[in-house]
Formats: C-alpha cells, structure tokens, sequence
C-alpha cells in the first residue's frame, strides 16, 4: 500500500474527527463576532478619550478584512490546497487572536483584528470542501447539519460566555479563541486530506485590496462625519476613495479572469435580489447587536455578565427557528416569501422596542419579546437567502454566487454599524437609541420588499446564462430552450 493511499484510509476511517476541526475552525468565526460585540463596552473604557466612532473600527476593521477576502481565499484554496489554507488560516486566525489579547492600543487592535479576519476568510470556505470530501455522500447532509449548527451554537454561547470573561478582563474574550486554535492544529495535519483544482486562475488579490479600500473607506467617512463635520476635506476625500476604489473593482471584475466579484451571477435577477436582501438585512442585524449591547450597558448599566445573558434569547430564538422551520418553510413557500417573512418578524421585534422600552429596565415586557421575534426572525433570513444560490445557478457556479451572498453579507455589516455610529452621534442617550430601531425597521422593511420581489419570480425562468462556449446547442446550432 502506498503512503498516499495509506493516508486516504486513515482518513475514511477518522471522518468524526475532520468534523470536529472543521466545525472548530466555524466555532471560532462565529463566536469571535458575537463574543467581541459583549466586550465593546469594556475595551471603550479600558482606552478612554476614544470616540465612538474610532472603537467602531474594532468590529469593522475584521468585517472589512473578511469582506474583501472571502472569494479570494476560497480560490487560492482551489488552486494551492485546502487543506494547506485551512491550516495557514487557523494558524493565521490563532496569532491574531493572541495578539488581539495582548494589544496596548486601539489603533494595533484594529490592525489585530484585520489579522483575524484574514485567518477568517482562509478557514471558512476551506472546512466545508474538507468536510465533503471526507464523508461518503450518504452521510454528507448530516455532517453538513452539524458543521452549520455549531456556527448558530456559538451565537447562542457567545453573550453570555463573553459576560462571563469580561469578568475577569475584555483580553479574555480573545485568550479563549487560542486553545480550540491549537488543538485544531495539532489534530488537523493528522486527519486533513489534501485536494486542489488544478484548473483554477490565480485569483485578482488586489481587486480585493480595491474593494477592502472601497468598502473601508466608505465606513470611515461616514463614521467620521459625526466627529468632524460632513464638510470637512477629509470626509469628502474618504467618500470620494470609496467610489474611486469600488468603480476599479467593479471594471475590473468585468475583465479579471478570476476576479473578486462574480458580476455576471449578479445578472440572474433573483440572485441579485437576494444580495440586496442580505445586504439590507444583515445591516439591521449588525446594528442590533452592536447597539443593544451599547444600549444594556450604558443607559441600562447593566453589567457585562447580566447583558450577556438577557441578549442569549434572541440568538437560542435563531436556532432553533433555522433548525426547526427555516427549510421547510423554504421548501414550501421558496426563499424570498420566507425571507420577507423573516424580516417582518425582524421588524417588529425593533418596533416592540421601540415602543416599550425607556430608561428604566424592562426585560420580560420589553426586551425578552423583542428578542424573540428578531431572532426568529434571524433564523428564517439567513438560510433562505444564502440557498438561493442552488437554486438559480449552475451547479459550477455555486461558490461564486455563494461568494456573492456571502460579501454582500459583510458589507452590510459594516455599512450597518457605520449607519449606528451616525445615528448615535458620540454618547447615545434614548434619543439615539430609538432613532437605531427606527433605522432597524427601515432596512428589515426594505428586505422585506426584496424578498417580496424574489418571491415574484418564483414561476419564471431564472437560470443562470452560461457563456456562449458552454451553452448546450441542438443540431441546428441554436441554444437548447432550457438555456434561453
């Protein structure tokens, strides 16, 4: 027997084994958003004399990172080995964890937690291609489950794990990130099997700088227009970048023969819709659980441990709702009714806030219900639209789409909580807050609106449309109908 076949046995023999690192690697991505969120008020006055504005970039430096870098890593995986990115990304994500701890300003917090993203973004499109691999098809949809609900476990986990590490310090939510980091490691080499495309391009990495520049630079003039005026030359020239940089990416895109943006999946109009969807979505989402910490700790004063525990509902709420009627109400209603559904129910838990809730607690008649119907509707979104992508494309163009999904995701993330630092303007007080949940209940409507669209389209022919050089033609040369 040789060593490689040697290799691929032990393998076929250990796949629980490749679950659980796999499944570590999203444990970690997931929680570190969730957990950071809970530490936002301590890391604010571990540095006094920051703004609001300039601790934002704490969470929206890793979010830019990851944006930018997701389409391409999965790529470089493709091309270079996923279990070789895999393991660079863990190792990547550890260091950057480990000094996220240690970090002795804001400013190398920010550019820490950059580091973590790229770590990120090499670990998440890599575990499920190792997790496929390593499982018979009779048995992938299960280990596909599993790999998905850990991510929603560390939502769960995260408010009050991290309550309960902000008790001993804001360092400790990152210190906890290192030993799963390094067990993973050190299994991992042993179990991984190795496997690339040796077909695929080089992917356009500084399409990928542009677009982390675009996005970034966008955030920051509007974050920066509450502290020095829309006026200001600096504001101006940071709109002014943000365009620069996301037109060369978008021509660029066009020509790129492996490029950051999949422009023509953007050509299916449901797919489309869909990102629209994500984007204005996941703002509200990122907003929610940037403001509601902000809003618990501060006006509330509540300590970081009882916040973290009255914010587990709503996440508990998401998975259960995603692992219980998330797809069969996509089976039966189809992805844009369920996520128009999931972002009414959004909308209303921003508005029993706002109507509810004042500068005295009120958690079992204001918040608790609040949360359930947002985290309900949390878990109705997100799956629903990340599976329009199998729906309307190719099966060849599934990882570009899904990276489509997934970067408009992010930057709805970051436009989210750049929209909440404006809003807020400086110290928020009740004022702000609710001009937050109004902001909430605007974008979810408008997702709303998107996911009525796609619902629309449901009956009509929304296939992808191969390039020329695929498209299956009949004798006569013309195209097959199912491709017109």
């Amino acid at each position: 027997m040789t060593a490689s076949t040697g290799t691929s046995s032990r393998i076929a023999e250990r796949p629980g084994v490749v679950l659980f690192v796999a499944s570590a690697a999203v444990f970690l991505a997931s929680l570190d958003l969730f957990i950071v969120n809970i530490a936002f008020p301590d890391i604010r006055l571990a540095f006094p004399g920051s703004s609001l504005a300039t601790l934002s970039w704490v969470l929206n430096g890793y979010t830019v990172a990851f944006a930018a870098l997701l389409a391409p890593a999965g790529r470089l995986a493709d091309r270079y080995g996923r279990r070789l990115v895999f393991l660079i990304g863990l190792a990547v994500f550890t260091v950057g964890s480990a000094a996220c701890a240690f970090a002795p300003s804001i400013p190398l917090l920010v550019a820490f937690r950059v580091l973590q993203a790229v770590g990120a973004a090499l670990v998440m499109p890599t575990s499920l291609a190792l997790l496929l691999s390593a499982f018979p098809p009779a048995r992938r949809a299960t280990a596909v489950s599993t790999w998905a609900a850990v991510g929603g476990v560390a939502a769960a986990l995260g408010p009050p794990l991290g309550g309960l590490l902000l008790e001993l310090s804001w360092r400790w939510v990152f210190l906890v990130n290192i030993p799963v980091g390094l067990l993973a490691l050190l299994i991992g080499p042993r179990v991984l099997k190795e496997s690339r495309d040796t077909g695929s391009g080089v992917p356009d990495l500084l399409g990928a700088v542009g677009l982390a520049a675009g996005v970034g630079a966008l955030a920051w003039a509007l974050v920066s227009g509450t502290d020095h005026g829309w006026n200001n030359p600096s504001v101006i020239i940071g709109f002014a970048v943000a365009a620069l940089s996301l037109l060369s990416v978008t021509l660029r895109s066009k020509r790129h023969p492996v490029p950051v943006l999949d422009l023509p999946s953007l050509r299916v109009p449901t797919l489309c819709l869909a990102c629209l969807a994500m984007l204005l979505f996941t703002a509200a989402f990122a907003s929610m659980l940037f403001g509601n910490v902000l809003f618990l700790t501060g006006l509330w004063g509540e300590p970081a441990i009882i916040a973290g525990l009255w914010l587990s509902p709503g996440p508990v709420m998401m998975v259960l709702v995603s692992l219980t009627l998330g797809g069969r109400l996509t089976s039966r209603l189809g992805p844009g009714a369920t996520a128009a559904l999931g972002s009414l129910l959004f909308a209303i838990g921003a508005a029993i806030w706002l109507s509810r809730l004042g500068p005295s607690p009120d958690y079992a008649g204001g918040l608790l219900p609040g949360q359930l119907f947002t985290g309900a509707g949390v878990g109705l979104v997100m799956p629903s639209l990340s599976g329009v992508v199998g729906q309307v494309l190719a099966p060849e163009r599934w990882g570009a789409g899904s990276s489509m999904i997934n970067t408009a995701r992010q930057i709805g993330a970051v436009l989210g909580t750049a929209v909440l630092v404006v809003l807020y303007d400086g110290t928020p007080d009740l004022d702000a807050f609710r001009r937050g949940w109004l902001f909430l209940i605007a974008a979810t409507l408008a997702s709303a609106a998107a996911g009525c669209a796609i619902a629309a389209r449901r009956n009509s022919h929304d296939n992808y449309e191969p390039s020329e050089e695929h498209v299956p033609t009949t004798s006569a040369g013309t195209r097959s109908p199912t491709q017109r």
